[in-house]
């Protein structure tokens, strides 16, 4: 209440100041100079009040325009990086589809490119699932191959499934040999990410860094398929045989797309 009522009485001096000062022709009193005097600072304080607020105002409208524009801004940075990111997975697809066609091409059996769609959580198996099966003419036993080397095969096969086994699963065996020496051996997984090249006499000249490739005597993978390279080469003189190590040449962990070969019509 008596911020109003002061309110008024300003006003009121306020207006009889600026009614008095503004007849230029009429010399100013000693109660005009009084009454300047008194009002002043009030004036200075109110216009500075004003002035405060005003640009308050301003500031909060020009906040409130920054946070929107930020969030539209935001938005548009997402979803521009969403389309970038869509571009580089079409980018490596395309790149891996490549490799798979320009292998199609020194392969002379009839292949079915599949998806990988599940892999085996149970660190006791090495499995995954593709969406192909029955209904596109896969079966029992067939090789699951990639431009790197050989997957493993088909152990399990649904009208529009199929289970792949691994060649690093440790029930997995492929038939292979030295690609330069010719030393023959067999490729056994071990439930890692490395295989074991079994059967190597110890008098045979094994190597690390020499590729072991599939002998095709196994009648399930085509000869000369890449395995992997030899790792570690050890030679115990109380056993018969040779224990070494291989590198896959296919990375599991990224496997996407393979092709399974079938028997030729």
């Amino acid at each position: 209440m008596f911020i109003f009522i002061g309110l008024a009485v300003f006003l009121a001096v306020n207006l009889t100041v600026i009614t008095l000062t503004s007849r230029q022709t009429v010399p100013a009193t000693g109660l005009e100079r009084f009454a300047i005097t008194l009002t002043s600072p009030f004036q200075f304080l109110f216009t500075r009040t004003v002035g405060i607020a005003e640009s308050l105002w301003q500031t909060y409208f020009m906040s409130v325009h920054a946070v929107e524009e930020n969030k539209d801004l935001r938005l548009k940075l997402s979803r521009t990086m969403e389309i970038q990111n869509r571009n580089e997975e079409l980018e490596l697809e395309n790149s891996r589809l490549k490799k798979l066609v320009n292998f199609t091409r020194s392969v002379s059996d009839t292949y079915v490119a599949a998806q990988v769609i599940a892999r085996d959580p149970s660190p006791w198996f090495k499995t995954i699932m593709i969406d192909k099966g029955g209904n596109d003419g896969l079966e029992k036993g067939a090789p699951v191959l990639v431009s790197e080397g050989i997957v493993g095969q088909i152990t399990k096969v649904a009208d529009s499934f199929s289970r792949v086994l691994l060649i690093i699963d440790r029930n997995s065996a492929v038939d292979a040999l030295v690609q330069n020496t010719r030393v023959r051996g067999m490729v056994k997984g071990s439930n890692k990410d490395t295989c074991t090249f079994v059967y190597a006499l110890r008098k045979d000249v094994v190597k690390p860094g020499e590729m072991i490739v599939s002998s095709g005597l196994d009648q399930v993978f085509p000869k000369g398929l890449k395995i992997g390279r030899i790792l570690d080469v050890k030679k115990e003189h109380s056993q018969l045989f040779q224990d070494i190590t291989i590198e896959t040449s296919v990375d599991f962990d990224k496997l996407e797309e393979v092709l399974v070969l079938k028997n030729g019509d």
